[in-house]
């Protein structure tokens, strides 16, 4: 009567559900599925999980960087038409390679011009100098000359001073002898006129000293003036300032030259052939070659242990999956707003606080020449600060 029941009751449904012996085995191997499922996941978390994290929180990233480099950009250093462009733009040069050639006529004229002008001040100078060195010697012989007669008239002064004491002395005793009567008075006479010839004698004696003294102090003051003329001629000014001219003519005519600074890629040709131009104007970017290097811009929020020479993982977005290896080399010392024509005063006023970016210059230590880095490029740096 029960067996009956029970399979009325499974019959129509309203009996309880009665399952498999296979049915009930089922749900315990599920349960193991989803735990060893569960298992798994959390090792792959905890394999991948826990290096991502370690290297989260020991890294500053930033993906506002970019590949740069210290471009140069060629200029002319005088006006002048362009005679001949001898590279092509994305070309490669090597430093001193010739690259444009400027029309040089008229810096040949102007060199012949100065050659001629310093010539010219060259001959004078020596012309000058020659004629001063026969000024001196003239003078200096007028000199002598002079020296010479002024020693003749001093030689003269003792004889006319004796001369003249004598006489006088002659005069005194004659005069008494007169006054006594022990001589006429016509030896009084004779001896006054003695005393008067002696005493012009001397007088002519001392102006032949005198006359000969001022010829010395003139012929002196000729040997100062043509010394004076001889160092005015000699003088190099005059001809340094030529020598100058023609430094800048040969100057100018090499700058109708243009050569490579540095080894490089020619970037970007802004003129052609037959242009005239004009100093300092812009001719073409040249590229480096070397020397490429990443400017990353961070927060300010991140530079707190930031130093220089810590090391960089960069992901170039031309290379995806490729990491490049560099470090800091150095640290800008004020932040990009700095620069700007009109910096924001966030110190003043009122005014909304942006987060400022510094930007640090960070080397690339294993550049790869299959993967080329150009300036401009798009990158992701990681420093690793801790």
């Amino acid at each position: 009567m029960e067996t009956r029941e029970r399979e009325q009751q499974a019959h129509d449904g309203s009996g309880p559900v009665l399952h498999a012996p296979e049915e009930r085995g089922t749900q315990p191997r599920k349960r193991w599925l989803f735990l060893a499922a569960g298992i798994v996941v959390l090792i792959v978390v905890l394999v991948f999980g826990i290096p991502w994290l370690r290297y989260f929180f020991s890294h500053q990233s930033t993906d506002d960087a970019y590949v740069d480099a210290d471009i140069v950009q060629v200029t002319s250093k005088i006006d002048e038409r362009i005679n001949g462009i001898l590279v092509n733009t994305n070309q490669f040069v090597h430093r001193g390679q010739l690259l444009i050639v400027l029309d040089d006529r008229d810096e040949i004229v102007k060199l012949e011009q100065a050659r001629a002008q310093y010539d010219l001040a060259l001959a004078n100078q020596r012309t000058t100098v020659e004629q001063g060195q026969g000024g001196v010697s003239t003078a200096s012989g007028e000199v002598g000359q002079a020296r010479a007669q002024l020693g003749v008239a001093l030689a003269n002064i003792p004889g006319a001073e004796q001369g003249y004491d004598k006489a006088q002395n002659d005069l005194r005793r004659t005069e008494s002898l007169v006054a006594t009567g022990d001589v006429p008075a016509a030896q009084l006479d004779d001896a006054r006129a003695e005393a008067a010839g002696a005493e012009s004698q001397l007088n002519a004696a001392e102006r032949q000293v005198a006359a000969a003294q001022g010829a010395l102090s003139a012929a002196q003051g000729g040997v100062a003036t043509a010394s004076g003329r001889l160092a005015q001629a000699a003088d190099p000014s005059q001809v340094e300032a030529a020598k100058a001219q023609l430094d800048l003519a040969r100057r100018d005519l090499r700058y109708t030259h243009i050569y490579a600074p540095i080894d490089a890629y020619v970037g970007l040709k802004r003129v052609e052939i037959g242009q005239v131009i004009s100093s300092g104007m812009e001719l073409m970017t040249l590229v480096p070659a070397h020397g490429i290097y990443i400017t990353a811009n961070y927060k300010e929020t991140q530079m707190g242990h930031m130093r220089v020479g810590q090391p960089v993982d960069i992901h170039v977005d031309a290379y995806g999956g490729v990491t490049f290896h560099g470090h800091i080399l150095s640290i800008n010392p004020a932040s990009q707003n700095t620069y700007a024509l009109v910096p924001s005063q966030n110190a003043t006023g009122n005014f909304v606080k942006v987060t400022q970016r510094i930007p640090v210059r960070i080397s690339i230590d294993d550049p790869r020449s299959d993967m080329p880095l150009r300036p401009g490029m798009s990158v992701e740096t990681y420093v690793k600060v801790k």
